[in-house]
Protein backbone atom coordinates (compact mmCIF):
# COMPACT_ATOMS: atom_id res chain seq x y z
CA UNK A 1 0.00 0.00 0.00
CA UNK A 2 1.44 3.36 -1.21
CA UNK A 3 0.41 7.61 -0.72
CA UNK A 4 0.82 9.76 -3.24
CA UNK A 5 2.32 13.26 -2.26
CA UNK A 6 2.36 15.86 -5.20
CA UNK A 7 3.85 19.21 -5.73
CA UNK A 8 4.27 21.24 -8.86
CA UNK A 9 7.48 23.34 -8.52
CA UNK A 10 6.69 27.63 -8.35
CA UNK A 11 8.13 30.33 -9.89
CA UNK A 12 11.89 31.42 -9.44
CA UNK A 13 13.88 28.05 -8.89
CA UNK A 14 16.07 26.80 -11.05
CA UNK A 15 18.00 23.60 -11.45
CA UNK A 16 17.65 22.65 -8.10
CA UNK A 17 18.85 19.34 -7.34
CA UNK A 18 15.66 17.09 -5.89
CA UNK A 19 17.72 16.24 -2.52
CA UNK A 20 18.29 20.00 -1.92
CA UNK A 21 14.53 21.35 -2.82
CA UNK A 22 12.52 18.84 -1.22
CA UNK A 23 12.91 19.02 2.43
CA UNK A 24 10.38 21.31 4.25
CA UNK A 25 8.01 20.97 1.39
CA UNK A 26 6.70 17.95 2.59
CA UNK A 27 6.31 17.57 5.99
CA UNK A 28 7.15 14.25 6.30
CA UNK A 29 10.35 14.22 4.19
CA UNK A 30 11.55 17.04 6.42
CA UNK A 31 15.08 16.10 6.12
CA UNK A 32 18.28 15.45 3.23
CA UNK A 33 19.53 12.11 4.60
CA UNK A 34 15.93 10.84 4.32
CA UNK A 35 14.75 12.06 0.65
CA UNK A 36 18.00 10.53 -0.50
CA UNK A 37 17.30 7.12 0.94
CA UNK A 38 13.88 7.37 -0.16
CA UNK A 39 15.07 8.46 -3.69
CA UNK A 40 17.53 5.53 -3.93
CA UNK A 41 14.24 3.01 -2.96
CA UNK A 42 12.68 4.67 -5.90
CA UNK A 43 10.07 6.62 -4.12
CA UNK A 44 10.32 9.81 -6.00
CA UNK A 45 9.42 10.96 -9.54
CA UNK A 46 9.69 14.01 -11.56
CA UNK A 47 7.69 15.01 -14.36
CA UNK A 48 6.14 10.92 -14.41
CA UNK A 49 10.26 9.88 -14.77
CA UNK A 50 11.58 7.56 -11.65
CA UNK A 51 14.35 10.36 -10.04
CA UNK A 52 17.80 9.73 -9.07
CA UNK A 53 19.98 12.00 -6.50
CA UNK A 54 21.10 14.21 -9.33
CA UNK A 55 17.96 14.81 -11.01
CA UNK A 56 17.13 18.24 -11.65
CA UNK A 57 14.09 20.34 -10.39
CA UNK A 58 12.45 24.11 -12.04
CA UNK A 59 9.52 26.21 -11.87
CA UNK A 60 6.90 23.80 -13.20
CA UNK A 61 8.67 20.24 -12.38
CA UNK A 62 5.94 18.08 -11.35
CA UNK A 63 7.16 15.72 -8.13
CA UNK A 64 5.84 13.23 -7.39
CA UNK A 65 6.12 11.12 -3.91
CA UNK A 66 5.26 7.53 -4.40
CA UNK A 67 5.47 6.70 -0.31
CA UNK A 68 4.98 3.46 1.12
CA UNK A 69 2.22 3.18 4.02
CA UNK A 70 2.65 0.93 7.17
CA UNK A 71 -0.52 1.90 9.23
CA UNK A 72 -0.23 1.16 13.31
CA UNK A 73 -0.52 -2.45 14.65
CA UNK A 74 -2.74 -0.21 17.08
CA UNK A 75 -4.28 3.37 17.62
CA UNK A 76 -2.25 5.25 20.00
CA UNK A 77 -4.45 5.39 23.22
CA UNK A 78 -4.90 9.03 23.89
CA UNK A 79 -8.18 10.62 23.83
CA UNK A 80 -8.16 13.71 21.34
CA UNK A 81 -10.69 16.89 20.80
CA UNK A 82 -12.40 16.67 17.35
CA UNK A 83 -13.27 20.15 16.52
CA UNK A 84 -14.32 19.42 13.14
CA UNK A 85 -15.11 16.49 10.85
CA UNK A 86 -17.21 15.70 7.87
CA UNK A 87 -15.53 13.07 4.75
CA UNK A 88 -12.76 15.14 3.30
CA UNK A 89 -10.83 16.37 6.65
CA UNK A 90 -10.70 17.09 10.48
CA UNK A 91 -9.35 18.93 12.83
CA UNK A 92 -8.24 17.95 15.42
CA UNK A 93 -7.24 19.75 19.12
CA UNK A 94 -3.72 18.92 19.43
CA UNK A 95 -2.16 18.65 22.79
CA UNK A 96 0.87 20.02 23.97
CA UNK A 97 3.90 17.30 24.13
CA UNK A 98 2.16 15.39 21.35
CA UNK A 99 4.27 14.97 17.76
CA UNK A 100 2.22 15.51 14.65
CA UNK A 101 3.75 12.76 13.19
CA UNK A 102 6.64 10.53 12.52
CA UNK A 103 8.47 7.13 12.82
CA UNK A 104 6.81 6.99 16.31
CA UNK A 105 3.78 5.18 18.02
CA UNK A 106 2.88 8.42 20.28
CA UNK A 107 1.62 10.86 17.70
CA UNK A 108 -1.05 12.35 17.07
CA UNK A 109 -2.06 10.68 13.18
CA UNK A 110 -1.43 7.23 14.77
CA UNK A 111 -4.09 8.97 17.88
CA UNK A 112 -6.70 10.26 15.52
CA UNK A 113 -6.37 6.29 13.47
CA UNK A 114 -8.94 4.76 16.24
CA UNK A 115 -10.95 7.86 16.64
CA UNK A 116 -12.15 9.33 13.16
CA UNK A 117 -13.79 7.75 10.13
CA UNK A 118 -12.62 6.61 7.58
CA UNK A 119 -13.57 8.67 4.46
CA UNK A 120 -16.10 6.80 1.80
CA UNK A 121 -14.45 8.43 -1.17
CA UNK A 122 -13.34 6.21 -3.70
CA UNK A 123 -9.83 7.91 -2.97
CA UNK A 124 -10.00 8.06 1.18
CA UNK A 125 -6.79 7.53 2.42
CA UNK A 126 -5.82 4.82 4.82
CA UNK A 127 -5.36 6.94 7.80
CA UNK A 128 -5.92 10.81 7.91
CA UNK A 129 -2.33 12.87 7.45
CA UNK A 130 -1.94 16.41 8.24
CA UNK A 131 -0.98 18.80 5.54
CA UNK A 132 1.04 20.99 8.48
CA UNK A 133 2.46 20.75 11.74
CA UNK A 134 2.92 22.32 15.04
CA UNK A 135 5.64 21.90 17.31
CA UNK A 136 5.62 19.09 19.77
CA UNK A 137 5.38 22.17 22.65
CA UNK A 138 2.74 23.53 20.91
CA UNK A 139 -0.79 23.22 21.29
CA UNK A 140 -4.22 23.96 19.30
CA UNK A 141 -5.44 23.14 16.30
CA UNK A 142 -4.38 20.81 12.87
CA UNK A 143 -5.61 20.02 10.24
CA UNK A 144 -5.78 16.30 8.27
CA UNK A 145 -6.85 14.75 4.92
CA UNK A 146 -9.21 12.17 4.62
CA UNK A 147 -8.89 11.63 0.77
CA UNK A 148 -6.06 12.14 -1.61
CA UNK A 149 -7.66 15.11 -3.55
CA UNK A 150 -8.48 16.89 -0.19
CA UNK A 151 -4.53 16.23 0.78
CA UNK A 152 -3.62 17.71 -2.65
CA UNK A 153 -5.90 20.48 -2.56
CA UNK A 154 -5.28 21.85 1.11
CA UNK A 155 -1.59 21.14 0.58
CA UNK A 156 -2.06 23.44 -2.82
CA UNK A 157 -3.69 25.70 -0.61
CA UNK A 158 -1.30 25.95 2.24
CA UNK A 159 1.43 27.01 -0.25
CA UNK A 160 -0.72 29.46 -2.13
CA UNK A 161 -1.23 30.97 1.66
CA UNK A 162 -5.45 30.40 1.74
CA UNK A 163 -5.30 28.95 4.92
CA UNK A 164 -5.62 31.68 8.01
CA UNK A 165 -4.31 30.25 11.18
CA UNK A 166 -4.00 32.41 14.21
CA UNK A 167 -2.38 31.68 17.68
CA UNK A 168 -1.86 33.07 21.18
CA UNK A 169 1.11 33.51 23.13
CA UNK A 170 2.32 34.74 26.54
CA UNK A 171 5.69 36.49 25.95
CA UNK A 172 8.39 37.96 28.28
CA UNK A 173 8.44 41.57 28.75
CA UNK A 174 6.05 44.79 27.41
CA UNK A 175 4.99 44.30 24.00
CA UNK A 176 3.74 47.51 22.02
CA UNK A 177 -0.17 47.28 21.10
CA UNK A 178 0.35 45.57 17.22
CA UNK A 179 2.61 45.78 14.70
CA UNK A 180 4.56 43.36 12.02
CA UNK A 181 7.80 41.34 12.27
CA UNK A 182 9.09 40.42 9.58
CA UNK A 183 13.00 39.49 9.94
CA UNK A 184 13.71 36.75 7.33
CA UNK A 185 13.44 33.27 8.82
CA UNK A 186 16.44 30.90 7.37
CA UNK A 187 17.21 32.99 4.84
CA UNK A 188 13.55 33.08 3.79
CA UNK A 189 10.64 36.18 3.84
CA UNK A 190 8.78 35.61 7.33
CA UNK A 191 6.13 38.00 8.25
CA UNK A 192 4.12 37.44 11.52
CA UNK A 193 1.52 40.14 12.26
CA UNK A 194 0.88 40.56 15.97
CA UNK A 195 -1.85 42.32 18.49
CA UNK A 196 -1.14 42.55 21.63
CA UNK A 197 -4.45 41.76 24.48
CA UNK A 198 -3.30 42.12 28.06
CA UNK A 199 -0.12 43.67 29.59
CA UNK A 200 0.60 42.20 33.19
CA UNK A 201 3.17 43.33 35.92
CA UNK A 202 5.18 40.10 37.37
CA UNK A 203 7.66 40.18 40.17
CA UNK A 204 9.90 37.68 37.99
CA UNK A 205 9.99 39.04 34.55
CA UNK A 206 9.06 42.76 34.88
CA UNK A 207 6.36 42.71 32.55
CA UNK A 208 4.41 39.76 30.65
CA UNK A 209 2.28 40.31 27.43
CA UNK A 210 -0.55 38.08 26.12
CA UNK A 211 -0.46 38.23 22.60
CA UNK A 212 -2.56 37.35 19.22
CA UNK A 213 0.09 36.37 16.47
CA UNK A 214 -1.21 36.17 13.01
CA UNK A 215 1.51 34.44 11.25
CA UNK A 216 1.38 35.32 6.83
CA UNK A 217 4.48 32.69 5.62
CA UNK A 218 5.26 29.37 7.23
CA UNK A 219 8.47 28.85 8.56
CA UNK A 220 9.43 26.62 10.67
CA UNK A 221 9.52 27.95 14.43
CA UNK A 222 8.98 31.32 12.42
CA UNK A 223 6.57 32.75 15.53
CA UNK A 224 9.19 31.47 17.96
CA UNK A 225 12.17 33.12 16.59
CA UNK A 226 10.53 36.46 15.67
CA UNK A 227 9.74 37.18 18.73
CA UNK A 228 12.74 35.92 20.75
CA UNK A 229 14.78 38.22 17.95
CA UNK A 230 12.31 41.01 18.89
CA UNK A 231 13.13 40.91 22.73
CA UNK A 232 10.20 39.17 23.44
CA UNK A 233 10.48 35.21 24.15
CA UNK A 234 7.53 32.84 24.23
CA UNK A 235 7.40 32.10 28.10
CA UNK A 236 8.53 28.29 28.08
CA UNK A 237 10.23 28.39 24.95
CA UNK A 238 12.86 26.15 25.99
CA UNK A 239 14.82 26.87 21.75
CA UNK A 240 15.00 30.11 21.87
CA UNK A 241 13.58 31.64 25.03
CA UNK A 242 15.59 32.85 27.93
CA UNK A 243 16.93 30.21 30.20
CA UNK A 244 16.16 32.29 33.59
CA UNK A 245 12.33 31.90 33.04
CA UNK A 246 11.82 28.53 32.45
CA UNK A 247 8.98 26.67 34.13
CA UNK A 248 8.95 23.64 35.85
CA UNK A 249 5.98 21.49 34.43
CA UNK A 250 3.87 24.26 33.02
CA UNK A 251 5.20 23.77 28.84
CA UNK A 252 5.86 26.61 26.51
CA UNK A 253 2.46 29.20 26.24
CA UNK A 254 2.06 29.04 22.45
CA UNK A 255 -1.52 27.67 21.44
CA UNK A 256 -2.80 27.76 17.60
CA UNK A 257 -6.52 28.90 18.60
CA UNK A 258 -7.95 28.93 14.76
CA UNK A 259 -7.80 28.05 11.55
CA UNK A 260 -9.99 30.20 8.54
CA UNK A 261 -10.59 28.32 4.84
CA UNK A 262 -12.44 27.40 2.00
CA UNK A 263 -13.74 23.79 2.22
CA UNK A 264 -11.59 22.57 -1.12
CA UNK A 265 -14.41 20.46 -1.98
CA UNK A 266 -17.58 21.86 -1.16
CA UNK A 267 -16.35 25.60 -1.76
CA UNK A 268 -17.63 26.30 1.71
CA UNK A 269 -16.18 28.39 4.43
CA UNK A 270 -14.64 26.48 7.27
CA UNK A 271 -14.35 28.40 10.64
CA UNK A 272 -12.76 26.76 13.35
CA UNK A 273 -11.54 28.43 16.97
CA UNK A 274 -10.72 27.65 20.60
CA UNK A 275 -9.71 29.12 23.41
CA UNK A 276 -6.05 28.52 24.64
CA UNK A 277 -5.56 26.05 27.72
CA UNK A 278 -6.78 26.61 30.84
CA UNK A 279 -2.93 27.61 32.05
CA UNK A 280 -2.68 30.77 29.82
CA UNK A 281 -5.63 32.13 32.12
CA UNK A 282 -4.31 30.77 35.33
CA UNK A 283 -0.86 31.89 35.06
CA UNK A 284 -1.23 35.78 33.94
CA UNK A 285 -4.06 35.98 37.00
CA UNK A 286 -1.92 34.51 39.47
CA UNK A 287 1.15 36.32 38.21
CA UNK A 288 -0.93 39.35 38.66
CA UNK A 289 -2.15 38.31 42.17
CA UNK A 290 1.37 38.16 43.46
CA UNK A 291 2.28 41.65 42.16
CA UNK A 292 -0.61 42.95 43.20
CA UNK A 293 0.22 41.01 46.81
CA UNK A 294 3.82 41.75 47.31
CA UNK A 295 4.71 44.13 44.20
CA UNK A 296 3.98 46.98 45.82
CA UNK A 297 5.29 47.00 49.52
Amino acid sequence: MEETFYHQVPEGISHSRLSDYVPGIFALASTKSYVKKSIGKGEWYVNGNRANTGTLVSTGSLIEWRKPVELPSRPYPLKLEIVYEDDFLVIINKPAGLVVSGNRHDTLENAAFGQIKVSSMEDSLPMARAIHRLDSATSGLVILAKTQTTRRLLGDMLERRELEKEYQAIVIGEMVQNGILNEPVQGKEAVTRFVTQRIIPSLVSGKLSLVKLIPETGRTHQLRIHLSQAGFPILGDKLYGDPEFMLKHKGMFLCAVKVNFIHPVTGKAVESQISPPAKFSRFMDGELRRWEKYGKQ
